[in-house]
């Protein structure tokens, strides 16, 4: 079975924490791809940012529901999750906007493994990182499509 190092993207395009949000878009765009590692100023994985962080900026802010019993208010929703919607909505960088902890592999994690998290944890890109914890590799859903064709 094909494992994380077969099927990765070796060349890693990146951003910052500081990186502003239109510039991530434009890689999004120029680069023709959905997710993009964050890098801080050593090089460590600080987070993921995908085009569903970006479609953010564009949403509609839902009011939280609420149940009021005996003149008490019960948020049905959580509160802390509004305030990072909103967040994200006036975010101008990527560190507002991106995912965080990462969802990663190793170069070793075989390909229905790596099927399974991208289903189950929703993500739709995942960093390939070594022993020591360096970003070796990237792979988006688009990799795991092209198996069935190869």
């Amino acid at each position: 079975m094909k494992t994380a190092r077969d099927i990765m993207t070796s060349t890693i395009i990146s951003v910052t924490p500081e990186t502003s949000i239109q510039e991530a878009a434009q890689i999004f765009i120029d680069k023709d791809i959905n997710g993009l590692p964050v890098l801080d100023e050593t090089g460590n994985l600080f987070g993921i940012v995908t085009e569903n962080d970006l479609l953010f900026q564009n949403k509609r802010i839902k009011a939280p529901a609420v149940v009021t019993i005996l003149d008490s208010f019960f948020f049905l929703d959580s509160p802390e999750k509004m305030n990072r919607e909103i967040q994200k909505i006036g975010a101008t960088f990527v560190k507002d906007i991106c995912s965080r902890p990462v969802v990663t592999v190793t170069a070793d994690t075989l390909l229905d493994e790596i099927a399974t998290l991208m289903i189950e944890q929703n993500v739709h890109t995942l960093p390939v990182l070594d022993d020591n914890g360096t970003m070796v590799g990237i792979i988006g859903k688009k990799d795991i499509i092209r198996t069935i064709i190869l």
